[in-house]
């Protein structure tokens, strides 16, 4: 069972790139775009968004990290994870706990995110740190074909 006593939560900055990435690629299921999460526009986002997102850090490696932005009325989480061996030990729900405090500062008032129907274990913790499910129908529209999502841990996988 990996130690959680010296788990700090800072604010993502673009040098943290390589480590998130890594951290994205061991969580089965995680669905990673192949133009948002290259380190060109993940950097952008952070600039954009400089004191919303978060990474967790144990013993030095990040275990944890959230995308959150805002586009200054509702704020959004993307990417919210953490390691397989550090999960069920609040570290999700103090980064979005973080994330959610810099939006409350910022005046925002509502925050989304989008969990796949196939992810259990997202959908799981988000039921159970009191989020709900919305009856939006969510509708997207595509301009740029080669911002392809990949999921981890399919088949198809090198």
């Amino acid at each position: 069972m990996a130690d959680t006593s010296d788990i700090r939560i800072l604010p993502m900055r673009e040098e943290d790139y390589d480590a998130v990435r890594a951290l994205w690629m061991t969580i089965r299921g995680f669905g990673i775009r192949a133009l948002d999460d290259s380190r060109e526009d993940v950097a952008r986002f952070i600039r954009r968004n400089p004191t919303t997102s978060v990474v967790a850090v144990a013993g030095g490696r990040i275990v944890g990290s959230i995308l959150c932005g805002s586009d200054g009325r509702q704020g959004a989480l993307y990417h919210v994870c953490v390691a397989r061996e550090y999960r069920r030990r609040g570290i999700g729900t103090r980064m979005v706990g973080c994330c959610m405090e810099q939006l409350r500062q910022m005046g925002i008032n509502k925050v989304s995110l989008i969990a796949f129907k196939g992810n259990d274990v997202g959908n799981a913790f988000w039921r159970q740190i009191g989020w709900k499910c919305s009856d939006v129908n969510y509708y997207e529209f595509v301009l740029n074909e080669d911002n392809i999502t990949r999921f981890i841990g399919d088949d198809n996988d090198d």
